[in-house]
């Protein structure tokens, strides 16, 4: 694993850059940021709702067809209409992020309560992990429709930000090896 990781820091380095500079592009405009989310969601869902029709026709015989079918058309209305209407599955998108970090937050400080024994003073940094995640929510919430605007695209833009800064610090430490 060490010599295929040092045998190819370059192509993790180059992935990195591409990555970083992605997020930088994402935080600076994380209103183009959102939409394109949105649209590239609106096609992983339709392409993968027409696909799951046409696999669900040709098993039909399977069982659970209804289901299947069920699943798939509903992943083509969905794809359907984040393509048709992208500010809209924009705002969409931003409530159920809004939700999953205050669902998020609330789990991560129930957890952090439970183990406090267990993890010593190690718990304490779960509790906090869980209030940024309640704050956030809280921020995405008050500033709604507005927040829609930033939010997935900030957050979007940071994870690729971060990921990429891995990508580049893992790849020069790998050359080093």
């Amino acid at each position: 694993m060490r010599d295929a990781v040092r045998a190819h820091w370059k192509a993790f380095l180059f992935e990195g850059i591409v990555l970083a500079i992605l997020g930088l592009a994402a935080i600076i405009v994380p209103p183009l940021a959102s939409l394109a989310v949105t649209i590239f969601l609106g096609w992983m869902f339709l392409i993968s709702g027409v696909f799951g029709l046409f696999v669900s026709y040709w098993a039909r015989e399977m069982p659970g067809f209804w289901w299947s079918l069920i699943s798939a058309a509903l992943a083509v209305l969905a794809g359907g209409l984040l393509l048709a209407r992208p500010m809209q599955g924009v705002l969409t998108l931003t409530i159920v992020v809004g939700a999953y970090f205050l669902a998020e937050g609330v789990a991560t400080i129930m957890y952090a309560l439970e183990h406090r024994r267990e993890l010593s003073q190690r718990w304490s940094w779960l509790l906090v992990a869980g209030a940024m995640d309640i704050i956030i929510a809280g921020l995405i919430f008050a500033g709604l429709p507005g927040s829609a605007e930033w939010a997935i695209g900030l957050l979007v833009g940071l994870n690729l930000l971060f990921g990429g800064a891995t990508l580049i610090g893992m790849s020069l430490a790998a050359r080093k090896m």
